[in-house]
């Protein structure tokens, strides 16, 4: 049952334009692990499976944060919610420029994670109380481009500021936009407190149980954490793959980066749209199977001339995101007004958590004889993603069904358009 998409009002798009800024600065200091993974490794001497879990520190401790904040995320309004955690997150992506040694990385990866790893849930929940269900493929594919954003311009200027001063550089620059975006969401963003005239758990705890004992909820839950071990394996040794197996240039690393980054900017909000006017299941496994052949060509592939590999990598962007464009979106379509705090961060939890475990296995998976030898191994991850994503498109398949019934019934109530609160 499809409803008919509308228009955002002007105040709808300075909150997506929000959204995106802070999606944007969170994203970027996670995905510039990637790029920064073959310095790191070689500057502070770990070897892939440590480099490993310094990426699965940041999402074994955001899984734990959403885990505990769950039962309060419904409790307090979104924006000071948003605030806090993003200055916490600040605060730590300036302890990682700081780290001088691989346990102190580890350290600032986990607080950067008890924080950063709230706030997309948080931006979730605000998209869900203040978009209708028709809107919300297209603010997630607007917002999604922050993804893009960060590869087009945030990590090409990292690694060229990682090349002049250091590794620490990124860092830097992520807390110093950051700040920034924060001061733009304290005084332009206002209280987002539908969901407090809704309540009616006493307790965070008991808040948290009724969320995490629907049937409904918890299969949303499976297949989000599924989904997230199959996209969180190639990841974190994506550089490190491109710089010794396919012999790609520290100095050449910024330019993939940014055609692929420039790529996914057209990429996204045509996927939004798409997904918010045909069947969100139908795309998903359409995009799915599609990512599937580009991972194990990619995962296979020997050295190759620069141009191929900016292809393939902006092509297999596109199925990744075609499959979380659609995703997503179908998720905010599960819970009700009342746990869509609680739903957001137990999902985002669960995501990042699997994503930790995901990262653990590729670093056991993936090996390296030396600093500059080739990965081994890489093209297993690939056959391992295929294994992963059929179960997955079963439980997205009932994801589908769950919230069609939920429109059906008139569940999924529409909340009330921002236009008229201002």
């Amino acid at each position: 049952m499809k409803q008919a998409s509308t228009a955002f009002s002007g105040h709808q798009k300075m909150i997506v334009a929000l959204l995106a800024l802070t999606q944007f600065t969170v994203i970027l200091d996670f995905m510039v692990m990637s790029p920064l993974g073959d310095m790191l490794m070689k500057s502070m001497n770990i070897k892939p499976n440590q480099f490993g879990l310094i990426v699965s520190a940041y999402a074994f401790s955001a899984g734990i944060s959403g885990l505990l904040t769950a039962g309060f995320a419904d409790r307090f309004d979104r924006k000071k919610l948003l605030i806090f955690f993003y200055a916490g997150f600040i605060l730590g992506t300036l302890c990682c420029g700081l780290a001088n040694t691989y346990y102190t990385m580890v350290a600032a990866r986990i607080v950067t994670g008890l924080f950063g790893g709230v706030i997309g849930s948080i931006s979730l929940a605000i998209v869900t109380d203040l978009f209708d269900i028709s809107q919300r493929g297209r603010v997630m594919g607007f917002v999604q481009m922050a993804f893009g954003a960060s590869q087009v311009l945030g990590i090409p200027i990292g690694l060229y500021l990682a090349n002049a001063w250091g590794w620490e550089a990124p860092f830097f620059l992520v807390a110093g936009v950051a700040a920034i975006v924060m001061l733009l969401i304290i005084f332009q963003l206002q209280p987002v407190i539908a969901h407090l005239a809704v309540q009616r758990d006493k307790s965070a705890f008991t808040h948290l149980w009724h969320t995490v004992r629907s049937r409904d909820y918890r299969i949303g839950f499976t297949a989000t954490a599924l989904m997230s071990v199959g996209g969180f394996m190639m990841m974190p040794f994506g550089s490190a793959f491109a710089v010794n197996n396919l012999h790609v240039t520290q100095e050449q690393l910024p330019l993939l980066f940014m055609v692929t980054g420039v790529g996914s900017l057209f990429i996204m909000p045509v996927l939004g749209k798409l997904s918010d006017k045909k069947d969100r299941f139908t795309l998903f496994t359409i995009a799915s199977i599609y990512a599937l052949v580009i991972i194990i060509i990619y995962t296979h592939l020997t050295p190759q001339p620069l141009w191929i590999i900016m292809c393939l990598n902006v092509l297999m962007m596109a199925g990744i995101m075609g499959r979380m464009i659609p995703f997503t979106a179908l998720t905010t379509g599960i819970p009700d007004l009342s746990d869509r705090g609680a739903f957001m961060s137990v999902n985002s939890s669960l995501q990042q958590i699997a994503g930790g475990i995901a990262a653990v296995i590729a670093g056991m998976i993936v090996s390296q004889k030396d600093k500059f030898s080739p990965l081994e191994h890489y093209d297993t991850l690939g056959w391992v993603i295929v294994g992963l994503t059929l179960p997955c498109i079963y439980l997205v398949h009932r994801v589908s069904v769950i919230v069609k019934r939920k429109l059906a019934k008139g569940a999924v109530v529409n909340t009330t358009s921002v236009a008229a609160e201002v």
